[in-house]
């Protein structure tokens, strides 16, 4: 089995590579989230063990950015003490395991072989309505074969509308899912962020995804 160590700690990175070497796996060590990137993309491995607090980039945006490039390999990412934060945001970034510092090494161990049986977490259904195909894997858009960019939050706005399969989406369902239960801004945003997609989606293909149901919010159906 091959693991990726990213831990800017050198000690404990060191301490780690020993300890995995000699339970028989094929240790690869890197002390930055940029080459901890790199090695990952360009490595075949069985699993990653990542820290959070890394110099170049920090282990959140190594993760995110992994599995929006379709990288699914197992991640056990490492966080603070008590970080029940940290926590969270670890596994919404895409990781599946996490381990609090100061950690046993046999507990590291048995979180390492739960991931090795679990194998890499199944790879994003593509979704596709009408001409519209999504690929949250990868991230990716196109209608009729053509390739379309979004923001960050234009695509999370456009994927939660074609997961509610033309069902409406009331504005605070929309709020909820797409800018959080805690946003406190100004609610005609939704409005603003539809007027963005349509303006990519609709507008250069003259016909119409996205519809407004008035009084009720939207939904994204193929023409009728």
């Amino acid at each position: 089995m091959r693991v990726l160590v990213v831990e800017d700690e050198v000690a404990l990175a060191e301490a780690v590579r020993e300890g995995l070497v000699a339970e028989g796996y094929d240790v690869d060590v890197v002390h930055d989230g940029s080459d901890g990137l790199w090695r990952a993309r360009e490595g075949s491995y069985d699993a990653i063990v990542l820290d959070i607090l890394l110099p170049g980039m920090n282990g959140y945006k190594v993760c995110e950015t992994l599995r929006d490039e379709g990288v699914w390999t197992p991640i056990l990412m490492l966080t603070a003490k008590d970080g029940e934060w940290d926590e969270a945001e670890a596994l919404d970034t895409g990781a599946d395991d996490f381990l609090s510092k100061p950690f046993s090494f046999v507990v590291l161990l048995a979180r390492l072989r739960a991931l090795f049986r679990r194998g890499a977490p199944p790879r994003p259904a593509v979704l596709e309505v009408g001409p519209l195909r999504l690929d949250p894997g990868t991230r990716r858009l196109e209608r009729d074969g053509e390739a379309i960019k979004l923001t960050a939050r234009e695509f999370a706005l456009l994927e939660y509308l074609m997961r509610r399969d033309g069902n409406i989406a009331s504005k605070p369902e929309i709020l909820d899912h797409v800018w959080g239960m805690d946003f406190a801004g100004d609610p005609n945003v939704v409005e603003v962020y539809i007027g963005y997609l349509r303006r990519k989606i609709d507008q250069p293909f003259d016909s119409q995804l996205i519809r407004t149901v008035r009084g009720a919010g939207y939904r994204l159906c193929p023409e009728e």
